[in-house]
């Protein structure tokens, strides 16, 4: 200190006087800081709360209490209105309308997936065919892309609304899936930026077969990939509200995200909606194509857009055929996770609703076997089965009628009185289970029938042992259909826990139908003589009104499988953990339902309807300009060198 000039020991004393100024300054914090320390020492020597997981409890599994409780919501600070009118409903629209956008964009580029393959393993043996399935790959995109946007739109007016109407709930669970939030978001952004690549990309990566075509396959793959993993994340949520689990009694999540996500539900219902959306989409597809054949000028076009739509249907019908299946399993673990949950879906609150439900699949049954006879008329030498059709709808006319049945009837005072009960004494024993599975089971093993007529309508059978395939395909089916009535019969004598066993084999037989029996008809038709090529394009007008139908008849199934779902919880956000306190946490009747359902119905193809047309729209641009070109090209041709 000595040594230093007269400069630097000014500089000195000066940083020494700060430093004693701050000293005395923050001297009187220190107590805090010493206990704050002490604190976080105690914190850190203390064991972490634990709580027992309202659903894995029964493995004795704790968890660290990693979030706050659910609380009590209050209204009006929990909730928001807009005057009268029932928040709940602007809910219920907003989420079905993203509902039906999304189940499009994700089911429509499985079927692009899987027609691109096809055209590149059909390429190398007939250009012409593989061209044909590409091109068809490519127009249903087209659409896709449209929607998607759409979807996009409304995801952010369900967002929105949420925030608005239901700030508490959506507080609740945003905490709750706090640590995927971010990765749903980034999936998000990666489905968009591979969607437009996959799309715009198609031209100049298609080189047949190739190293780029394959690699543009590749590109759809992932796309596909994609859309399931957020298909799941997103359903996670929903099966979370209907069974919970990773959380406590008091609603406060333990630590472990992968336990809140695979809750009690969480696989049935992915399963039931993937095939739900891949059904729906082969409908949607379906009654596009019909759109374009009935408002087509050239018989190429209509001959194009027939056989689009049959494709879409098949596709579509080959989801639908186990959708029953997945059902009964998603409503055997709902009864599992809660009796009571069960019995208020099946026989209970909501039973007359399953009766609605039970409507539009019938209707989706007669409608796929009505196209199906309609769509034999393009084939030549079909006439010969047509005899067998009105059998066919009269066993599909029976079996409506059985499913559609209820169990207990809605009745005055004195009618009850009169007949001496709920349930009449002989119709109401078509209401059960055992008479439902058979009836589902008998339309699914129909509707296989028709589709193996319909495989062999413009063939004549040359293999020797045509007689004898006969004989197999006639035993198979009247098996199945023998041992599926037995086995419904059956289950009015044994116990109810008994019976809902029986559900398996009477599946197992209508598989083997399925199975074997196309199998063998395909084999059957190996080297058969053609009486005719199919006239595609002569598909009646009626046919392509039932895809229609059948399109409509999906989306309003839909509808009400979500009203289903939704209701089942009845006065709770999220089942038995976050209490719907609102003004508007009673169960809506069964009529205002049915207008809700049927308003997003007809708002969800007024929309679609758009999109359709905004494809036509583009389509016919495409082509003008392609027409343009040709036509200016033939005139540089025609004009001889050095004219000019």
């Amino acid at each position: 200190m000595l040594n230093l000039s007269g400069e630097k020991k000014k500089k000195v004393g000066a940083w020494l006087l700060l430093s004693m100024i701050g000293m005395l300054v923050l001297l009187p914090f220190a107590p805090a800081v010493v206990m704050a320390a002490e604190e976080a020492a105690v914190e850190e020597a203390k064991e972490p709360e634990k709580a027992k997981d309202v659903f894995y409890k029964e493995e004795g599994e704790f968890g660290i209490v990693s979030g706050p409780p659910a609380g009590e919501l209050v209204y009006p600070d929990d909730y928001g209105s807009y005057g009268d009118f029932q928040s709940r409903t602007i809910i219920w629209i907003s989420n079905q309308q993203h509902l039906y956008f999304g189940s499009f964009v994700l089911a429509v580029p499985m079927f692009v997936w899987v027609m691109e393959l096809i055209g590149i393993l059909q390429y190398e043996k007939n250009p012409k065919v593989g061209k044909k399935f590409d091109d068809l790959a490519h127009e249903m995109m087209k659409i896709s892309l449209t929607a998607y946007s759409v979807t996009a739109i409304l995801g952010g007016i369900l967002i929105f609304s949420f925030l608005a109407l239901y700030p508490g709930f959506f507080r609740y669970l945003s905490g709750i899936f706090k640590p995927v939030m971010h990765i749903y978001a980034l999936l998000f952004i990666l489905e968009s930026g591979v969607l437009y690549v996959y799309y715009y990309g198609w031209d100049s990566m298609n080189d047949g077969n190739g190293d780029w075509k394959w690699s543009h396959l590749s590109l759809g793959t992932i796309l596909n990939a994609v859309g399931i993993v957020l298909m799941v994340m997103a359903n996670t949520w929903v099966s979370f509200m209907m069974s919970p689990a990773g959380v406590d009694a008091e609603g406060r999540f333990l630590g472990d995200i992968w336990k809140v996500m695979h809750n009690p539900l969480m696989v049935p219902v992915v399963v039931h909606r993937i095939l739900g959306n891949a059904a729906f989409g082969g409908g949607v597809v379906a009654a596009y194509a019909s759109f374009k054949f009935l408002s087509a000028k050239t018989l190429e076009e209509k001959a194009h857009y027939d056989w689009m739509s049959y494709i879409a249907m098949f596709m579509g019908i080959l989801a639908l055929i186990p959708l029953p299946f997945a059902g009964y399993w998603l409503m055997r673990e709902i009864y599992a996770y809660r009796q009571q949950m069960g019995i208020t879906l099946m026989g209970g609150l909501l039973a007359w609703v399953f009766i609605m439900q039970a409507t539009m699949i019938a209707t989706l049954f007669i409608t796929v076997n009505y196209y199906l006879f309609q769509a034999m008329g393009r084939m030549p030498g079909s006439e010969r089965y047509y005899k067998y059709f009105k059998v066919l709808l009269a066993i599909l006319v029976v079996a409506t009628i059985a499913w559609l049945t209820p169990h207990t009837l809605v009745m005055t005072p004195a009618e009850l009185k009169a007949m001496g009960g709920a349930q009449h004494p002989v119709v109401g024993n078509y209401g059960v289970m055992s008479a439902k599975n058979t009836a589902i089971n008998t339309m699914i093993t129909t509707t296989v029938v028709s589709f193996i007529i319909y495989q062999r309508s413009n063939f004549k059978l040359t293999v020797p042992w045509a007689w004898k395939g006969n004989i197999f395909l006639a035993m198979l089916i009247l098996g199945a259909e023998v041992n599926i009535l037995f086995l419904g019969v059956y289950g009015y004598f044994i116990p109810a826990n008994v019976r809902i066993g029986l559900s398996v084999p009477q599946v197992a037989s209508t598989l083997s139908v399925l199975f074997i029996g196309v199998a063998v008809n395909t084999k059957m038709l190996k080297g058969a003589e053609s009486i005719g090529e199919i006239r595609w394009g002569k598909m009646s007008v009626r046919g392509a009104y039932a895809l229609f139908m059948l399109a409509v008849a999906f989306t309003w199934t839909m509808a009400v499988m979500g009203y289903l779902r939704s209701s089942v919880r009845l006065h709770w956000h999220v089942n038995e953990i976050l209490r719907d306190n609102s003004p508007w946490a009673f169960t809506n009747p069964l009529g205002y339902a049915g207008n809700i359902n049927s308003l997003n119905v007809l708002l969800f193809w007024t929309m679609l309807l758009f999109v359709f047309w905004l494809s036509a729209l583009a389509g016919a641009g495409k082509k003008k300009v392609e027409a343009e070109e040709a036509a200016a090209a033939a005139v540089g041709k025609a004009v001889p060198a050095g004219s000019h």
